[in-house]
């Protein structure tokens, strides 16, 4: 829980340096075992980068980070007590420290576990004096270093409590309540915990919001931090942990003078404790650091085969959109009229498939789906492209259902075959459906609104249309597919009287596509329903909520 105790470990590591270069001589064991933590280390950084390469780091990141902002308010409540229960019950929060500035940011993240932890210190400090003196008092006989702390804080009062929460000699969650057994004022004891816990707590967030950029950075996407900003974090971070070390070993040095690190005496010397104490911690460290180093190769291993799986967990990957082709008069164009006679035979009003019809012209289909291999895609104008892509995905996606038929769900379908399988042909080349919407489509077209076209043969889908897209009429046919997901309470719902709107998970998955051309998400769907844009423009934006997503096949024995 205390941000210091990582400032504490750095200065205890100075000092251990400093032990081993002091030494004429090293023994062979102290070289192995320097050897080995090297290349544990080595391990250990290598797997962290391949892990943020393979896995949907940034995807797993903006989930959380959507799921806290869907919470709202509620969201810095319920991390705040997570972490004042924490405290009490001495869980290290560090990680709950990292976490917040990775979840809140650097400001937001600081202000939310700076009040946290001073709460904690209240209620620890409190309890100590008044609910549980007697329990405190005989952990308190266990601490060496309480007697004279106690000695220093009646002297010193609470500047002795600003050193020590400065300095890392006393753990955060046991020193709130050895504090309540002094004789310190309550209100002099709060405030000067709350300001010298600061410092530490700046730089455990701002790790963690470095962290979380970085991964993102690494992830890829629109999310992704520049290299100037990124020196500038880095810059910045460096500057608070020198700072912060700084301070700490002045707070060592004035405890030290105060008389407040002394410890009771025992058996041993002083000398010959730190020294013993330093042998077993170095024992931990050349055993743990081994362990650590397998455990995540052995991890990335198998997140390296099952990476599609994992990113499934996920939702798709993000993208910059951007308009990757030019319109011109003269470019060519593909005729998709025998996908379009199929459509409009097998396909009804809703986007209900007839597919005991369709696998009786399966013969007309793939003789469709095998005329896109040679589609001129160099020479087609950007809608014609854009409605190749469409009309190859969705094609594709019947066939595949074809495939598996009778299938309840397309998810029944085994993942390697389903939307990772390459084997669709398009235009020269030969791309899984993912690869045909997430690198052909997303990151080349400046147009989210592909995600109510394209259709995964799923009820929650958006409705297959009865009709194949051209490159004359894809501006009217992206437009009427998506007033028609806005007025069907399939994916869209909202009454003007609740402060709740209900959308697709389409507009979950795919949030920062169209966060990227209109802003925010309530103002993108804002454009698409007037009571929905009335209330944001009165300054009322709703709480959004997740509709279920029907799985099953979008067939006509499906249909309500």
């Amino acid at each position: 829980m205390r941000a210091m105790e990582m400032s504490g470990m750095m200065v205890d590591a100075i000092n251990d340096s400093k032990d081993a270069v002091g030494g004429d001589l090293v023994r062979p064991s102290q070289r192995v075992s320097r050897w080995v933590n090297g290349v544990s280390f080595i391990v250990l950084v290598a797997c962290l980068i391949l892990l943020a390469r393979v896995l949907p780091v940034d995807r797993a990141v903006q989930a959380i980070q959507g799921g806290v902002d869907q919470l709202g308010v509620f969201g810095s409540v319920v991390f705040a007590a997570a972490y004042i229960l924490a405290g009490l019950l001495f869980v290290p929060g560090s990680a709950l420290t990292l976490a917040s500035g990775a979840l809140f940011g650097l400001v937001w993240g600081t202000a939310i576990v700076s009040i946290a932890s001073t709460i904690t210190a209240a209620l620890a400090f409190l309890i100590a004096r008044y609910a549980a003196r007697e329990r405190v008092r005989r952990a308190a006989g266990r601490n060496r270093r309480f007697a004279a702390i106690d000695q220093a804080i009646g002297k010193g009062g609470w500047r002795i409590v600003a050193l020590l929460r400065l300095s890392p000699a006393v753990p955060f969650s046991l020193g709130n309540y050895l504090y309540g057994l002094t004789s310190i004022r309550f209100w002099p004891y709060l405030f000067a915990s709350w300001l010298c816990m600061l410092p530490g707590t700046f730089m455990y967030v701002y790790i963690g919001h470095l962290g979380v950029e970085g991964l993102q950075a690494a992830g890829g996407g629109s999310n992704a931090v520049g290299v100037g900003k990124t020196v500038l974090l880095v810059a910045g971070l460096a500057a608070t942990v020198v700072v912060t070390v700084y301070i700490t070993r002045l707070a060592r040095r004035a405890l030290a003078e105060q008389g407040a690190l002394a410890a009771a005496a025992g058996p041993a010397s002083p000398e010959a404790s730190s020294a013993a104490a330093r042998n077993s911690a170095s024992r931990a460290r050349v055993a743990a650091l081994p362990l650590a180093a397998l455990l995540m190769a052995t991890l990335t291993t198998a997140a390296w085969w099952k990476q599609d799986a994992i990113r499934g967990l996920f939702g798709p990957p993000t993208a910059t959109l951007q308009e990757a082709y030019s319109e011109k008069s003269d470019d060519g164009t593909f005729d998709h009229s025998h996908f379009d006679s199929l459509l409009r035979k097998h396909v009804s009003k809703g986007g209900w498939v007839d597919y005991e019809g369709l696998k009786a012209d399966s013969a007309i289909l793939d003789a469709y789906i095998a005329s896109l291999e040679k589609a001129p895609f160099d020479s087609l104008g950007r809608d014609e492209k854009l409605a190749l892509l469409i009309n190859a995905y969705n094609a594709s996606t019947l066939r595949l259902i074809l495939d598996h038929y009778p299938v309840k769900s397309v998810k029944d379908i085994p993942d390697a075959k389903r939307w990772a399988d390459k084997r669709w042909k398009v235009a020269g080349g030969t791309w899984s459906l993912n690869q045909i919407e997430h690198e052909q489509i997303r990151p080349k077209f400046r147009e989210p609104r592909v995600h109510f076209a394209l259709v995964c043969a799923a009820i929650g889908c958006p409705p297959l249309r009865a009709e194949a897209y051209t490159g004359a009429r894809l501006g009217t046919q992206l437009a009427d597919q998506t007033q028609y997901v806005h007025t069907h309470d399939r994916w869209f719902r909202f009454d003007s009287k609740s402060d709740v709107v209900k959308l697709t998970k389409l507009y979950d998955w795919y949030g920062d596509d169209f966060k990227q051309v209109a802003g925010t998400l309530l103002a993108y769907v804002g454009t698409h329903s007037k009571d929905l844009q009335a209330a944001l423009d009165a300054k009322k934006p709703p709480r959004i909520e997740w509709l279920d997503y029907d799985w099953r096949i979008n067939s006509r024995e499906n249909r309500p």
